[in-house]
């Protein structure tokens, strides 16, 4: 029988010992945070659970357009933090609960590498035990990443992970980092009814996504009071008496209550022996081939500790494939992840969302492409809504109309790429998309409208 030891009980570690467990593996999983992983149950899911009471709170001060009367809504702190406790304990007792069920062993601790088969595990009692394995997959996660110059004191100046939700609501949040979790930050404050100002380093927000599909979320941001500055990096934080001074390099000063820092992750790598092994590492990160492989044949790793899509989906995409590969499940040519087709959403609003071939990359790169694009104002579906913000735009092949990718912006965008990944990952065409008879009235008719 195989033995595997999995250290990080995060999606891509769970994924593989479920899977690997019910084709015989014998399974031992060491986590010392939480089971179900610590940036997913401690950043994704809570973040998710927040932006959506932000978007309640939203669409009822926006309820007159739907014919009722005005509703002013106001947060219970104290009712969202039991909310988001009690999202996290069941998710994390469903992934307890499933493990347990197909065999898997939990030791609660911290793992390490002794060398190229043996973990042990400093357990949370503060006992020690070791494991001989045949197979190890190291699935950490990422923790977020802390300038030096920033003094995380967790009641004014935060961490992404202090703020789920932060000791009190600020009355105005200055937001460093304009990626996805930063955009995100700010609707979510905002919706709340903060005064939030957004540093964005470069000349756009969201500077690896489509321009236009950045141009209608700063728009958004800007009819909603959120003050942008552009072409700034912060170089230092101020405590005062009553708030925080965000410093920065062109020598503009942002003051503010609180400030939040988003500004990407580190891998969790430290202590985890990987020199002990012959583990090859760049910038912390362990590299892997397309089966995930590290420089040991044997030894894989996944999820953020792997330094491709820190995305939950892929990571437990990845454990899966592991899983096939070590125990000889793996089907021909469909036993590696290919990145390139997954699908990302961004949970402001309007909700931004993609897949595959961007347009901006594929005019880059000189390929000829079809791009078509159907606004939601034109959906009877989105009318009804009384929320006709966005597009749907899908690119395509000329030549034999297969759906490259695509960008969804507005209301349930995550859900409706779906649609395109599928298109994109099975090699449909618009013409596929096109002739699919779908619900009316709904928004999933704009995709058979883009693609004819």
């Amino acid at each position: 029988m195989t033995k595997l030891v999995i250290i990080g009980g995060g999606p891509a570690g769970n994924a593989c010992a479920t899977y690997a467990a019910r084709f015989g593996a014998d399974v031992v999983m060491i986590e010392d945070q939480i089971i179900g992983g610590a940036a997913h149950l401690l950043d994704c899911v809570p973040s998710k659970a927040m932006i959506a009471t932000g978007g309640a709170m939203a669409f009822l001060r926006r309820s007159k357009g739907m014919g009722l009367e005005d509703v002013e809504p106001h947060i219970d702190p104290d009712a969202l933090r039991t909310r988001l406790a009690d999202i996290q304990s069941r998710l994390r007792d469903s992934s307890t609960s499933l493990l347990g069920s197909q065999g898997v062993r939990i030791v609660y601790g911290r793992g390490s590498l002794l060398d190229e088969h043996r973990v042990m595990a400093v357990c949370d009692d503060g006992t020690e035990e070791i494991f001989e394995a045949d197979m190890i997959v190291l699935s950490t996660g990422s923790r977020p990443r802390i300038p030096e110059w920033a003094d995380i004191d967790q009641n004014r100046i935060l961490s992404t992970r202090d703020a789920y939700p932060p000791p009190e609501i600020p009355e105005h949040l200055v937001v460093i980092g304009s990626g996805v979790t930063g955009v995100e930050f700010v609707h979510m404050f905002n919706s709340f009814g903060s005064d939030v100002t957004l540093i964005v380093s470069r000349q756009q927000v969201l500077p690896g996504k489509d321009p236009e599909v950045a141009a209608v979320l700063e728009e958004n941001f800007l009819e909603r009071g959120v003050k942008l500055l552009k072409g700034a990096r912060a170089t230092s934080i101020d405590t005062t008496a009553d708030g925080v001074t965000v410093n920065c390099d062109d020598g503009r000063v942002v003051a503010g209550s609180h400030a939040l820092l988003a500004i990407g992750s580190v891998p969790n790598s430290d202590g985890l022996g990987l020199e002990n092994a012959g583990v090859d590492t760049k910038w912390g990160y362990v590299e892997i081939d397309g089966d995930c492989r590290s420089s040991v044949p044997h030894i894989f790793a996944a999820g953020d500790l792997s330094g491709k899509l820190p995305l939950s989906s892929v990571a437990s995409m990845q454990g899966r494939k592991i899983a096939e590969t070590l125990m000889g499940r793996a089907t021909h040519g469909h036993n590696r992840v290919d990145y390139d087709k997954a699908a990302s959403a961004i949970f402001t609003e309007p909700e931004i969302a993609d897949v595959g071939l961007a347009e901006a990359d594929a005019f880059s790169i000189g390929r000829k492409v079809r791009v078509t694009k159907v606004p939601f104002t034109t959906s009877a579906k989105a009318l009804i809504n009384d929320d006709p913000r966005g597009f749907i735009k899908i690119i395509s092949d000329p030549a034999t109309g297969e759906v490259l990718g695509g960008s969804i912006v507005g209301r349930h965008a995550a859900e409706l790429i779906s649609v395109l990944s599928l298109a994109v990952t099975a090699s449909l065409t618009v013409r596929d998309v096109y002739d699919s008879l779908l619900v009316h009235p709904t928004l999933s008719e704009l995709l058979s409208d883009a693609a004819e």
